[in-house]
């Protein structure tokens, strides 16, 4: 059966070069309204420089990409977008709230000042009821050095929804959380998407706590890319062709997903510009 939503992101033939070299070339992919995906794959895949792409901040060597019919970078705040995880000074005092208001007036100098009428009045109506979307109330007065890594990203979510955007991109949002968070974040996300129509795009490390949220993977290795329904991309047969070398899609004691290889054990990592290093991991 065809899916009649519309797609919201469209590569086809897509090809990205860094550095004189080629990252990943022949990508073809379409990723729909309301739909979750993942973009998995070994260290310096590219997974980061896709959605820097599908933002418009790299130009695609070849092929065509659209983000939501328009070429990457046009949407506008359409587009929501939450970058690598990055900590907050434990001193800082702007407040969490403050962080989620930034998401509609962070391209003025400054916060936002008291007593500008009805306009005030609605962006902070819009902040609280995202404040409140995301399970953040009992802490968005606190300054945000004084919340947890996991109340951090909520309130960042929050933050790059704050416009009502279509799309929503993020860069490893689970990263550094531990497992408890990992899956209260992932079970957010997935939430967010289904109630708020939102498609997601989301770079991830390990696969497992996202799993079952997902609609689509996107698992990019060796140049090439691979997409489709999890459970039709990562399996032995589907990696093996991709790596170009005996991959093993293996189930732990406690059910989580391992993928394990040679040569260099394709587990899913973060990008090596980005992480340095090569380490297993549940995938």
């Amino acid at each position: 059966m065809t899916d009649e939503r519309p797609a919201v992101i469209e590569l086809s033939d897509a090809a990205v070069r860094v550095g004189g070299r080629t990252l990943w070339g022949g990508v073809d992919l379409t990723v729909r309204h309301g739909e979750f995906a993942a973009v998995l794959g070994p260290n310096g895949a590219g997974k980061s420089t896709l959605l820097k792409v599908l933002l418009g901040l790299l130009p695609s060597a070849t092929g065509r990409v659209r983000v939501l019919d328009a070429a990457p970078g046009h949407a506008g705040r359409r587009v929501g977008y939450l970058p690598q995880r990055r900590s907050f000074d434990p001193g800082l005092r702007i407040r969490g709230t403050d962080i989620v208001r930034l998401g509609l007036d962070g391209h003025r100098w400054g916060l936002p000042l008291p007593g500008r009428g009805g306009r005030n009045a609605a962006a902070g109506t819009r902040v609280a009821e995202l404040i409140e979307l995301v399970g953040a109330s009992a802490y968005a007065n606190r300054p945000i050095g004084q919340c947890s890594g996991g109340e951090q990203q909520r309130l960042l979510i929050a933050q790059a929804l704050v416009q009502r955007p279509e799309l929503l991109l993020l860069d490893e949002p689970l990263d550094s959380l531990d497992l408890p968070n990992q899956s209260a974040i992932a079970t957010l996300i997935g939430r967010i998407c289904r109630e708020q129509e939102v498609a997601v795009m989301m770079v991830a490390h390990d696969v497992n706590p996202i799993l079952h949220h997902l609609d689509r993977v996107i698992y990019l290795a060796g140049g090439k890319a691979v997409s489709g329904p999890p459970g039709d991309v990562i399996t032995s047969d589907t990696l093996s062709v991709l790596y170009g070398t005996r991959v093993d899609v293996l189930r732990a004691s406690d059910g989580r997903m391992v993928v394990v290889g040679d040569p260099a054990a394709p587990a899913v990592h973060a990008d090596a510009s980005e992480r340095g290093g090569m380490h297993h991991s549940a995938a």
